[in-house]
């Protein structure tokens, strides 16, 4: 077999050339010959592995027992960022510069279980059918299809049969996208890591077989396999979004000491975190946890099924308990969002009328069941059913939720789109959601005690929008070159500067083309304000001459970095140099007694959520070009060029989007990973806080994730307000937010970005997630995500939730309103009997099917697609208790069904008894035969008469209060109605069939006799139209009675308001 030169690694620390069978894995690290930057050995360099006493001690003692770990991992994994490296190593008994064996490996493996999440199994297609199939107005469908095909009754049964159909197939469709949250963290873990095992042999393994103790071995461009404790690190970073919700990488620090166990996330900087990507540097690490027990596999056990998982606890009959409550609740459709549940339990209140009309119809015919009866049930029970109501609302929502495509929204679950509506808090996360996640320079600090702002800007990489300001005068290029302190403030933020900014003329002519830029966000904001007066790198590099020397990159043990350009006359060197200010200040000319002043101004601009870097410049001989590679002589003397704060500044819409939130009676909330001071600012700038937060404002405004998790659930609920932000944010912490809020009765919105958002997306009401910059599972958990990241969307959301809300009140109305004229017609018309003492149905089972599936559908579809209304971001949310059932809505259909259902029954009597003889013939429920003129005419009479005034409702449920011919805002009555009618061209069209229809189902043959089981009209018709008329007439004065009602009551409140008003100024002024 040819031979592969390897590294090996020797005990010692250093590599020798040797060979291996070719294929084998090579083992650590080169010859120096890469351009990568200087590796971190993996074996025996004391120079960076700092547990090598440890380890030498483990050596030292052969007889000790290496396979079995004598601390819990999941205890390490808790303090480990609180230890030293070498207290972790001695715990997880691993050894950094040898690593496990693979004996050791194996045992743990074993006793641990592989380094992978765990799944719930998602959601199954069959589930999705059932839950369509499981609620009951199916159930009574269903009975009524059994009955009719029983009865030989195929044309009323295939009827039914085709409608059952169209509700599970509609539903199916819409709610076929399960769930695949935890799928999205699978493919988010690393395949493969390198450990250092076997006596210091780095190998790569499959990630999933990683094990606590195992040392890891991570460079750029890798996926952190698993929760790790640093033990070395060079230059190196990770970029934690995904945990933290930050975009900013997160700079490590092995030797870092911490001593709060419950520091959040973003704080353990001697920690690498599984799932989270390696942006710079190298390091080495010991695996203090894997699988489930990792930050990212907590997360995963949050979003799993929570049926699923307390299926799993307690006793096995409170298991079995849980499970046959949980299964007959979903059955019943009793869990869900408010409207989901609310129907549901209006479901079963017709179920069990459906049931109690037809023991009512049975007992009016003495209990004789024959199949004439039998069809009289079956018909009550079919006219008490909003049979298309499913359907009707699932077209209505899908309709809302295409809309809302338009509007950057998609809707993953069609229930949330009713649901936002009702909406009373909203949980938000900051970076990428309420800003733009990109950095900005805000204000600039000048050794001559000046102040710079920037303001007007319009986008982060655009120099050519904004403004700088010094002392109110807006700086340009030529008063900055007069100014020295100015030319080497612009000069220092510039130069020393990898960033790139690219106009959109670079950028192949595009019209349409933005600025682009490339770097570290702070590095670009740094440069767009530079090139704002035409100080860009480039610019001035052209401008001086100057040609980089050296450049000494961050050093995040140092914080500080520098870069040395040559003069183009080659006399002297320029050093340009910034970092952190309690860093850099002490190594410039600046007088001890004058640096408190300076500090004082860095803690006022971090005071404003600013970050501050300090800057410094230093001029040396040309002489000095041997020595550039010794930073320490060279950073040192510098001369204070100034002050810069940045931020990640708020979205242009976020301002006006929360003042909508806050006029519809939404409260916002900040939920971020950020810091307090920064989270404070932000939120005051946006309106979430007031201007000014003062004492004990603060505490309860205000408050850092930590001291909220201090609260018991009781002092929580204690507190008179919930926090408006809460600062350095973990995912427990969200989901803590929620239920306090859900214990209060509130209905929340979680919106996030970040992977760590994903639990409370889940665990919200209605999750919201961002499509540009969202991770793959928080738009898995989310029920909506946003397609420009933009929090102002949520209001278009919102707003379409209420308008939705509204319009499914109305088409209820309408709908309902058919249901209870029939009911009143069936009833009454129980004392209708034929020659054998029948009772003789007044609307057929077709008829009715035919009012309220094809007149009263399309209507109700028509209703559903209104225009919201002016003021629906004017008024408070809905109340949760009462839904879309309230008071109004309940007494007007039963208003509105009784006007048709006694004016139908009324001329149904004139036809049979006032004009007619009031024979009924026989066997009239079932077929036609010569004796059944006259109850096929009166039936017919009342058929029109049903459908006609349903089609006028549908025009009077445009709104629940105004007339019929005042609901336009101009022109006058007549025309402003038919305008306004012709507004929502659908409804219009429906209406239009709706007029139509009763006559070709009254006049065709055959269709008239044996599909409706009626007659053509003659005389009749003047019944119909007349009687719709008077329908229109009573109609208008109920709702002329609530307008006065409505108008006496609001004018009472203003009186009682003005009284209060009164009181309050005399006791003012007594006092």
């Amino acid at each position: 077999m040819e031979e592969a030169p390897v590294h090996a690694v020797q005990k010692n620390g250093f590599a020798s050339h040797t060979s291996r069978p070719s294929g084998s894995i090579a083992t650590c690290e080169d010859d120096g010959s890469s351009d990568d930057p200087p590796p971190i050995p993996c074996a025996g360099s004391s120079s960076y592995l700092t547990s090598q006493s440890v380890g030498e001690t483990r050596l030292n003692n052969p007889n000790k027992n290496h396979h079995h770990v004598h601390h819990d991992p999941a205890e390490v994994h808790t303090l480990a960022h609180t230890l030293a490296s070498g207290q972790v190593a001695e715990q997880l008994e691993t050894n950094v510069e040898q690593g496990l064996t693979t004996q050791e490996a194996t045992d743990r493996l074993r006793q641990y279980g592989h380094n992978k999440l765990e799944t719930s199994g998602g959601v199954s297609w069959w589930r999705i059918l059932l839950r369509q199939v499981s609620n009951s107005l199916t159930f009574v469908l269903a009975i009524a299809m059994i009955l009719s095909f029983v009865t030989l009754d195929f044309i009323e049964g295939g009827v039914i049969a085709a409608v059952i159909c169209l509700n599970i197939v509609v539903g199916f469709v819409q709610d076929f996208r399960a769930e695949q949250t935890i799928q999205s963290l699978l493919a988010m873990a690393a395949p493969v890591c390198r450990v250092i095992r076997d006596n210091g042999t780095s190998i790569t393994i499959n990630a999933d077989e990683l094990v606590p103790g195992d040392v890891v071995v991570l460079a750029v461009g890798d996926i952190v396999p698993t929760d790790v404790r640093l033990t070395s690190t060079i230059n190196f970073a990770t970029d934690e979004a995904l945990l933290t919700g930050e975009s900013k990488p997160c700079t490590k620090d092995a030797e870092a000491s911490l001593e709060d166990m419950d520091s959040p996330i973003g704080d353990r900087i001697n920690m690498a975190y599984s799932s989270t990507n390696v942006t710079r540097g190298r390091a080495v690490g010991i695996a203090v946890s894997t699988g489930m027990k990792t930050e990212i596999g907590k997360i995963a056990e949050l979003l799993k099924d929570k049926d699923a998982t307390t299926e799993k606890e307690g006793f096995w009959l409170l298991r079995a308990g849980r499970k046959i409550l949980f299964n007959v609740k979903s059955a019943l459709g009793l869990i869900g969002t408010p409207l989901q549940v609310k129907l549901s339990w209006f479901a079963l209140l017709l179920f069990a009328l459906a049931i109690l009309l037809a023991i009512i119809v049975f007992s009016a015919n003495a209990w004789d069941v024959d199949d004439e009866t039998l069809i009289y049930g079956i018909c009550t029970a079919v006219a008490v059913i909003p049979e298309s109501l499913i359907a009707v609302l699932t077209i209505v929502i899908a309709v809302g939720s295409k809309a809302m495509a338009k509007s950057n929204v998609i809707v993953r679950k069609m229930g949330a789109l009713e649901a936002i509506g009702g909406v009373t808090n909203i949980c938000s996360d900051k970076t990428g959601t309420l800003t733009q996640g990109k950095m900005l320079a805000r204000k600039a600090f000048l050794p001559n005690g000046e102040h710079m702002v920037v303001q007007n800007e319009t986008g982060p990489f655009d120099p050519t929008s904004g403004e700088i300001a010094p002392q109110g005068v807006t700086l340009t290029e030529q008063s900055a070159s007069q100014n020295q302190q100015m030319r080497d403030f612009f000069h220092t933020i510039s130069l020393c500067n990898l960033a790139t900014v690219t106009p959109p003329s670079a950028q192949g002519g595009d019209a349409t083309a933005a600025w682009t830029a490339t770097g570290e966000p702070t590095e670009i904001a740094l440069q767009v304000m530079a090139m704002r007066i035409a100080y860009g790198k480039q610019q001035v590099l052209d401008r001086e001459g100057l040609s980089l020397i050296t450049e000494h990159s961050f050093d995040s043990s140092i914080k500080r970095m520098s870069v040395i350009y040559q003069s183009h006359d080659e006399k002297h060197l320029e050093v340009f140099t910034k970092g952190a200010t309690e860093v850099l200040l002490p190594l410039t000319d600046v007088p001890v007694s004058a640096r408190q002043a300076i500090l004082e101004q860095a803690d006022s601009m971090a005071s404003q959520g600013l970050r501050v870097l300090c800057l410094a410049r230093r001029q040396l001989p040309i002489t000095a070009r041997d020595s550039v590679d010794d930073r320490a002589s060279i950073e040192q003397q510098l001369t204070f060029a100034g002050l810069v704060g940045l931020y990640d500044p708020p979205r242009l819409e976020s301002a006006d989007a929360i003042r909508q939130c806050q006029a519809a009676g939404i409260t916002v909330h900040m939920l971020t990973g950020d810091h307090l001071k920064t989270a404070t600012t932000i939120a005051q700038e946006i309106g979430i806080l007031g201007p000014h937060v003062y004492g004990s404002m603060t505490s309860s405004s205000v408050m850092v994730a930590q001291d909220f998790d201090k609260f018991t659930d009781e002092a929580i609920d204690d507190m008179k307000t919930l926090p408006l932000v809460l600062a350095r944010c973990s995912p427990s912490t969200k989901l803590r937010m929620l239920h306090a809020l859900h214990r209060r009765g509130k209905y929340c919105v979680m919106t996030g970005d970040g992977t760590n958002d994903s639990p409370a997306l889940k665990g919200a009401d209605v999750g919201v997630a961002m499509g540009m910059n969202g991770s793959d599972v928080s738009k898995e958990a989310a029920d909506m995500v946003l397609t420009d990241d933009n929090f102002a969307s949520i209001v278009s959301a919102i707003r379409e939730g209420r308008r939705l809300f509204d319009n499914i009140q109305k088409f209820l109305l309408h709908l309902l309103t058919s249901n209870i004229s029939q009911i009143i017609l069936l009833l009454v018309g129980l004392a209708f009997q034929d020659r054998r003492g029948i009772s003789v149905f007044p609307l057929s089972p077709i008829e009715i099917l035919w009012a309220n599936l094809i007149t009263s559908s399309f209507l109700a579809i028509g209703l559903g697609l209104e225009e919201a209304s002016a003021d629906v971001m004017l008024r408070p949310p809905h109340s949760l208790s009462t839904g879309v059932f309230t008071t109004e809505l309940i007494v007007d259909k039963f208003i509105y069904g009784g006007i048709t259902g006694i004016l139908s029954l009324v001329c149904y009597v004139i036809v049979i008894e006032g004009v007619g003889n009031g024979d009924l013939g026989h066997d009239c429920n079932e077929s036609y035969n010569e004796t059944c003129d006259l109850a096929f005419k009166a039936r017919g009479t009342a058929y029109a008469i049903m459908t006609v005034q349903i089609t006028l409702m549908a025009l009077e449920a445009k709104h629940l209060t105004l007339g019929l011919f005042n609901m336009h805002s101009e022109g006058n009555a007549f025309t402003g109605f038919f305008r306004t009618l012709y507004k929502n061209k659908f409804l219009f069209w429906s209406s239009v069939v709706g007029i139509i229809t009763p006559f070709p189902a009254v006049f065709i043959p055959v269709v008239n006799k044996t599909v409706f089981r009626h007659l053509p009209l003659t005389w009749e018709w003047a019944l119909v139209f007349g009687s719709s008329i008077l329908f229109v007439v009573l109609v208008e004065a109920w709702k002329a009675a609530k307008r006065v009602k409505r108008s006496r009551a609001e004018r009472k409140r203003q009186v009682v308001n003005t009284e209060k008003q009164v009181e309050k100024s005399e006791e003012s002024s007594i006092v």
